[in-house]
């Protein structure tokens, strides 16, 4: 080995030497962040109201309301959208049952047409009857879901907060190919989310008017923005309750029907 060849050698495990370690360090310091919001905002049941409000790129808006309930947390929880204004979306409703190991099981009950669907793996990423959610976004999120990398420190909105890449685990697939989260240091909690396809942010959600409820940070608004689009929907959250005690057989696809 030439002594050019065998200096640059050398130099590559010392980088990796001290590269590697690093790159660990800040793996470990992510997790431990994301697992403390996660710890944080953990409750048996929830229960709200909530206002949406939908902006499309020309300027013309629609109003739909909702009522949202879940039972159970960590990945094995489930949860009802059920519409209730306007009159031409009351009683259109959506079943999440979500999974430790995999994506969640969705349905999606309609009213007019008196029957329900199930919605498959590869629609996930269409939105959500009208608003910038789409299917995947209404899934929970879970610490365990994703590989994290704390990418430093970044304030936001005037909060001093971590900044994180969550990507997710291949048992998981995802229409994102990364998310950015911002996290507050003074309350763990998650107050914006850079969705990315490739290179590109796709979809962003913010959130504010953040307030304790039963010990609870909680925030009571949240606006998702459909980039390419140029659409955004807010929701605001109304009557926000935590630790309810909700019946498990409430939540199922003949409960949906209801």
């Amino acid at each position: 080995m030439s002594r050019a060849l065998r200096h640059s050698v050398i130099l590559i495990g010392m980088l990796t030497c001290h590269v590697a370690p690093a790159f660990s360090q800040a793996a470990d310091d992510a997790q431990r962040i994301v697992d403390e919001a996660e710890r944080r905002a953990t409750t048996t049941s929830e229960r709200y109201a909530g206002a949406l409000q939908s902006f499309n790129a020309d300027g013309r808006t629609s109003e739909k309301r909702w009522m949202f309930e879940r039972v159970g947390a960590h990945g094995e929880s489930k949860s009802i959208i059920r519409f209730t204004e306007p009159p031409d979306v009351n009683g259109v409703a959506l079943l999440i049952v979500n999974h430790p190991e995999r994506v969640s099981d969705q349905w999606m009950w309609t009213p007019a047409l008196q029957r329900d669907r199930r919605i498959a793996v590869q629609d996930r990423s269409t939105r959500f009857f009208g608003t910038d959610f789409t299917f995947e976004d209404l899934e929970e999120r879970v610490a365990d879901h994703s590989v994290h990398t704390l990418q430093g420190e970044e304030p936001i909105d005037g909060a001093d907060a971590w900044r994180i890449q969550a990507v997710a685990k291949g048992s998981r697939p995802s229409q994102y190919s990364r998310q950015i989260l911002w996290i507050r240091k003074d309350n763990y909690v998650i107050v914006r989310i850079d969705s990315y396809v490739k290179d590109e942010v796709v979809r962003q959600l913010r959130s504010s008017r953040i307030r304790q409820v039963q010990g609870v940070w909680t925030a009571h608004e949240m606006v998702i923005s459909d980039l390419p689009r140029g659409t955004r929907t807010r929701l605001t959250l109304e009557k926000v309750e935590y630790n309810l005690p909700l019946r498990e057989s409430d939540f199922t696809v003949q409960a949906l029907r209801r």
